[in-house]
């Protein structure tokens, strides 16, 4: 196997070695993990009057769940070829599939846990291209296949480091489509606010106003006084990043792309990162934690509504 070598998880990419498909950059997720999380989504609410008429001024609710999680991964046997066309060589890939479940962890139906989401999916192993295009760095990418009718190819880079994982606050306040610092509050983000329009008191009793203003902040108190010695962490998109050009996109069932470029609740844009943390507990056993973070904007009704998932999952 060739050498290579990453970065600081907060430094640049350096390279001791040309990366080719022999080195798989997904081993470190390889296993299953179970564990605990915070979902939340802006959704649509298609209210009635009085008079039988959509009401203008209701076309959202803020659910919000807490959640039971299991997330499968299995290793893809044999290389993957790709194609080259003229002065690119072609290149093999290495694969791990995937399958997560979340169910909620307070609401249930005849006495199991209602399931929220199930996605089946894979993660590519990329090597780096000389050209067309000039990639220098081997990068990673995930396709996921949701049954509300979307799919997402996202791309982007793992980096290792020493010591916890560097989590950032992030926001669920809605904005302007294409405008993020033009944000549109709205009171059903409060929760002593009293409305219809979000998630009831009794599903989400472990829900704070601190984890509505951040989710995030989730992860960072689940791993607050750990040990981590080491994070490995993969960061992805379905945008385009730089300055390593990587590709991506998602793509919507007719349903929710809508017409007349009216979505009833399209998905356009995904952003994750999840960290895998090596743990060093305090009678010498070594753990091993993922987390994530997930951000997906919804467009409907001129706006971008932000959909965020965490989670703290323990290896098995």
């Amino acid at each position: 196997m060739k050498n290579f070598k990453l970065g600081a998880v907060s430094g640049a990419i350096q390279m001791t070695a040309d990366a080719s498909a022999d080195i798989n950059l997904l081993d470190p997720l390889v296993g299953t993990w179970k564990g605990t999380g915070f979902n939340q989504i802006w959704r649509p609410a298609n209210i009635k009057t009085s008079g039988g008429n959509p009401d203008p001024n209701q076309d959202r609710f803020l659910e919000l769940n807490e959640t039971l999680e299991t997330l499968t991964f299995k290793r893809i046997e044999g290389v993957i070829p790709n194609r080259g066309l003229l002065q690119q060589t072609d290149i093999n890939l290495l694969g791990i599939s995937y399958e997560q479940n979340i169910q909620d962890a307070n609401v249930k139906d005849n006495g199991q846990n209602v399931g929220i989401h199930f996605e089946p999916g894979i993660w590519l192993s990329i090597p780096a291209t000389h050209s067309n295009p000039i990639i220098n760095v081997p990068t990673v990418a995930r396709m996921a296949t949701i049954p509300h009718g979307v799919s997402i190819v996202t791309q982007g880079i793992r980096k290792d480091g020493q010591g916890g994982p560097s989590i950032k606050p992030v926001d669920i306040t809605p904005f302007e489509i294409g405008q993020p610092d033009k944000k549109i509050h709205f009171p059903e983000s409060i929760l002593t606010n009293q409305t219809k329009f979000r998630t009831a008191a009794k599903d989400i009793p472990h829900v704070t106003q601190a984890m509505v203003d951040n989710p995030n902040s989730v992860l960072t108190n689940a791993i607050a006084g750990k040990n981590i010695v080491k994070t490995t962490v993969y960061t992805i998109s379905t945008q385009p990043t730089t300055p390593i050009p990587t590709g991506g996109g998602n793509s919507n069932i007719s349903f929710l792309e809508g017409q007349n470029n009216n979505p009833n609740a399209r998905s356009a844009q995904v952003d994750a990162i999840f960290w895998i943390e090596e743990v060093h507990e305090p009678n010498g056993k070594v753990t091993f934690l993922l987390q994530y973070t997930q951000t997906v904007l919804l467009n409907f009704n001129t706006l971008s509504w932000p959909h965020v998932s965490v989670a703290t999952l323990v290896k098995q």
